[in-house]
Formats: C-alpha cells, sequence, structure tokens
C-alpha cells in the first residue's frame, strides 16, 4: 500500500495529545485586542498583524530570557476569572479543531492576582473554560500547576498546596518552569515532596537552558515522571538511559526550541536521536502564539526535518497518549479509541498499545 503524503491537512486529521502547552502563551490576537480594550490595557498596536509580529518570536532568534519576556502582555489581560475561563476555552477549541483529543493546560496561579483574583480563583476559572470545552467539543483536558524557578520556594509550597487541594479538580499535575540557570529544581524540592507525598503527577522543565544536571534534579529531588523539554540529556549517557529505562517521557517543543537558542537549528535538535534510541518522545507546541505554531505544524516539522513516516508518527502519537496524566483506566481507553481511530483512517495493522 502507497504511503499517504504526510502533509498539514493528514497531520490535522490525526488524533493527538498535547502535554505541554502554556495557557498563557497560546492566547488569540483577537482576544488579547479584545481583553485589552475591555481592561484599557495599552498595547504597543491594535493592529491584529502587528501585534502577533510583536508577540510572535517567527524566525528571529533570541534566548530563553528573550521569550519569556514575550508573556507580560497575555500576563496583563490574563487577571479576571472572565478572561481566565476564556482563555482556557479558546486554547481546548484550537486544539480540538486540529485534531488534538486531549490537552494539558499550564499555567502558574501566582501570575495571575494582580487584579485581586486568589491562586484558587484561578484553577477554578480556568477549570470552567476547560470543562465547557470538554462537554462542547468532547476533548479531554486537565490542568498542570507552574511553580516558578525564580520565585521564592515559599510560592512554590504554595502552590503544590493548592495543586493538592485541587488534585481531583482538573488538577492534574505540578510543574516547574522559568529560568533554568541560577535556579535549581533542588530549592523547590519540599513543593515536590508535598506533591508526591499526595500522589500527584510530576513534570519539570529541564535541560531545555542548562545542562543534564537540571535533568538529573528534576528527576531524583523532584519526583518528574515527565521532562519538559530536556534537549541536554544526550550529554549523559548514564542518565540518558535511566530515563529510557523507567519510560520517563520527554516533551519535545522543536519550534520553541529554535526560538530559545537551546538548539541552534531543527535539523540540530536531538529529537530523532531520542527516537532512536527508544525514549518516550512526545511532540507539544509549548506556546502556540509565542511560537506561531499548532501541534499539527509540529508534526510536519518533525517530518520535513527527520524524515519521519508515517509509522513512526502513530509510534510518537501512541507516546503522548501512554504519558498523559490520567488513570490507567482512562488512558487505556483513550488510547484503545485512538488505536480505532488510526486504523480507520489509515488501514494500517494492530498497535501496541501495552
Amino acid at each position: 500500500m502507497a504511503e499517504k503524503k504526510l502533509d498539514l491537512e493528514l497531520f490535522q486529521r490525526l488524533p493527538k495529545a498535547e502535554l505541554h502547552c502554556h495557557l498563557d502563551g497560546s492566547l488569540r490576537i483577537q482576544t488579547i485586542l479584545e481583553l485589552a480594550g475591555a481592561a484599557k490595557i495599552d498595547l504597543p498596536s491594535k493592529d491584529p498583524d502587528v501585534l502577533k509580529k510583536y508577540l510572535s518570536i517567527g524566525e528571529r532568534i533570541g534566548s530563553l530570557e528573550e521569550y519569556i519576556s514575550r508573556f507580560e502582555i497575555p500576563l496583563q489581560v490574563l487577571q479576571t476569572p472572565e478572561a481566565l475561563t476564556r482563555a482556557a476555552f479558546e486554547l481546548a477549541q484550537d486544539a480540538w479543531e486540529e485534531g488534538v483529543r486531549y490537552i494539558e493546560a499550564r499555567y502558574s496561579p501566582a501570575l495571575h492576582t494582580r487584579e485581586g483574583m486568589t491562586e484558587a480563583e484561578t484553577i477554578e476559572a480556568v477549570k470552567k473554560g476547560l470543562d465547557e470545552a470538554e462537554i462542547e467539543l468532547g476533548i479531554g483536558t486537565g490542568i498542570i500547576i507552574c511553580g516558578i524557578r525564580s520565585i521564592s520556594p515559599e510560592v512554590s509550597m504554595r502552590l503544590a498546596d493548592l495543586a493538592v487541594q485541587f488534585k481531583h479538580k482538573g488538577v492534574v499535575a505540578f510543574d516547574l518552569a522559568g529560568a533554568e540557570e541560577n535556579f535549581p529544581a533542588k530549592h523547590h524540592v519540599e513543593s515536590f515532596r508535598l506533591i508526591l507525598k499526595n500522589n500527584i503527577n510530576t513534570t519539570l522543565h529541564a535541560g531545555e537552558a542548562f545542562g543534564p544536571e537540571s535533568i538529573h534534579q528534576a528527576i531524583h529531588y523532584c519526583g518528574a515522571h515527565r521532562i519538559g523539554h530536556g534537549t541536554r540529556l544526550m550529554e549523559d549517557q548514564e542518565l540518558m538511559n535511566y530515563v529510557n529505562d523507567h519510560r520517563i517521557a520527554m516533551e519535545v517543543c522543536l519550534t520553541s526550541n529554535v526560538h530559545t537558542r537551546t538548539v541552534r537549528s531543527l535539523i540540530e535538535h536531538p529529537f530523532k536521536y531520542y527516537y532512536d534510541q527508544g525514549i518516550r518522545v512526545t511532540l507539544n507546541t509549548d506556546n502556540r502564539l509565542v511560537s506561531d505554531t499548532t501541534l499539527s505544524k509540529e508534526y510536519l516539522v518533525a517530518h520535513e526535518t527527520f524524515g519521519l513516516t508515517l509509522n513512526d508518527f502513530r509510534e510518537i502519537i501512541i507516546n503522548g497518549f501512554k504519558s498523559a496524566f490520567m488513570s490507567h483506566q482512562q488512558r487505556s481507553a483513550m488510547i484503545r479509541k485512538v488505536v480505532d481511530e488510526l486504523e480507520s483512517e489509515f488501514s494500517v495493522g494492530k498497535l501496541i498499545i501495552a
């Protein structure tokens, strides 16, 4: 049977899971304009194209710090429950429309309290938007609460406690995000002890702007079940073997990693090397607005850069669902459904889902 043409249209039809996506980095431009107008927030431009160019890294090569600076305007407009609910719903809707069947949206409640919202209220607002999307569209969703490396460990502890409180109310995991260098994960270890003691999933940004030691701390100090980015893992063969042996999933964000200068170019990204080693790699957007991408585009980039085949993408798709932070029963049921959809779409042989 002839290989189907792997183009954007095909990737948009494929059922996918999105595991690493920042809510505040994935707003629609029109939503920013409308929310800013209602809140009387000054923007660099009211022209959608100009504003998008300002907020998106695009073809420019920056740094992680420059990349993070793009979040200030989205954060300004996400300071009310209504704004967070709308943003969460629209993120899930945008994902659903390009074939995403399950998405985990991550954000830090500590960054949304400027106008008087409590951190708990931010979670309730995000959950409301995601719940509405689940009901209206049928997409599966989860919330990942982010501690911030450069903010005090006391704040991380407070957010971890919130994650515990909302464990069965939308929150599926706890993360540590932000600038890596000079802000080691081990400083936040008490937060992760609380998280793990309460049987909550963990994922940490690590090995993006700092070396494999950052990944080592994420796993062995903080108990990471998944690693966000992990581009520097290849520098430590023994640690890489440990990650592989223990099936610790890698949340790979190709386009974003070029924009943050984590890698110099797509072809130098270790994604294909990890995949060839059998590491459980997944593809993700990181930030749909800031990197001007979609999950389908990330799949297309992987195909065009590394020459991956349909069989390769079958495996990567299943990796995404296998790595989702949901119960074993839910995950197994979703994987069976996805396998049936793939078989129906492509008339492929049975996939291994164990």
